[in-house]
């Protein structure tokens, strides 16, 4: 299965990217939008694309060689530091820049970090191990009862949280947890039988929610918006995909400041989702959804 880009001409009808302008894929996954974009503005135009993964964008670079495809800049770097890669690397003001903040179908098949409650792999979830910092299992195995709890809560809107908590707590004096599958078996015990028939693996709202503190992603999203709106030019478009409530409310209250401020006009007053027939072709659209601001 390759990586599927969600509600991709929905984002092109928004941008409705011309010939010769520039664009921003700050979270550039598996380049679907990206190549896309840059098919549209030609040669004379050009695409800078963006991921914290440096083995993702290696892999990128070389997918988009093969496809003869010259006009794809790519940088390996946070989107939070986006004010400070437009001025490292001389970016014209452009014309639209894009926030999908999913995480690649690559760390899901290929990475080996544990993102996957599908393999055993060890618990680590960072996008960049290269650059240090703190790993799933070091969260499970030095948080508090309670600390893993808010975390779970507040990332994951797990309605088990403390239940959760209270299973890890107890099993991690008797021996690490630090595979995906141990922790998976701690979930299973902690939550109601009934949890397991659900639409989604009871483990799913845990693994996102240690992803998130992982890697600080709610942070990164207030920063990398907040600078990506301040680096359009004027008449610039930004267009964020969330698939988590948190993230869409955190993108939902900046652009609503954005507006009573007078610097920004809604494109969307209410947030685009996909169609059923993209839903089924790719579930993991269900849940995600769109908004879109213009820089006056």
């Amino acid at each position: 299965m390759a990586h599927i880009p969600v509600l991709l001409n929905e984002v092109l009808e928004i941008f409705n990217p011309q010939a010769g302008e520039a664009y921003i894929d700050a979270t550039i996954n598996g380049g679907g939008h990206a190549r896309s974009i840059a098919e549209k503005v030609g040669e004379d135009g050009a695409v800078w694309g963006i991921d914290l993964d440096c083995e993702l964008i290696e892999k990128l670079k070389i997918k988009n060689q093969e496809l003869g495809i010259n006009n794809i800049n790519l940088i390996c770097e946070n989107y939070a530091n986006l004010a400070d890669i437009v001025r490292q690397y001389h970016v014209d003001p452009p014309r639209g820049i894009l926030f999908d903040l999913g995480f690649s179908f690559y760390h899901i098949a290929e990475s080996q970090r544990g993102f996957s409650f599908q393999k055993n792999e060890p618990l680590d979830m960072r996008y960049s191990p290269s650059s240090g910092g703190t790993t799933a299992s070091d969260i499970i195995r030095k948080g508090t009862r309670e600390e893993l709890e808010k975390i779970f809560c507040e990332y994951g809107e797990e309605r088990y949280s403390g239940r959760i908590a209270e299973a890890i707590a107890e099993e991690r004096r008797r021996h690490p947890i630090e595979t995906t599958f141990e922790l998976i078996a701690v979930v299973r015990r902690a939550v109601p039988r009934s949890y397991e028939g659900g639409r989604i693996h009871p483990a799913t709202r845990v693994f996102q929610a240690l992803r998130i503190a992982v890697n600080d992603e709610f942070e990164n999203i207030r920063k990398g918006i907040g600078d990506g709106f301040q680096a359009l030019r004027s008449g610039g478009k930004l267009a964020v995909i969330s698939f988590h409530s948190g993230e869409d409310r955190i993108v939902k209250n900046l652009f609503r400041d954005l507006v009573k401020a007078k610097e920004g006009l809604l494109l969307i007053k209410k947030p685009i989702t996909a169609s059923p027939g993209e839903i089924a072709r790719n579930s993991h659209a269900r849940s995600a959804k769109l908004r879109a601001i213009q820089k006056l």
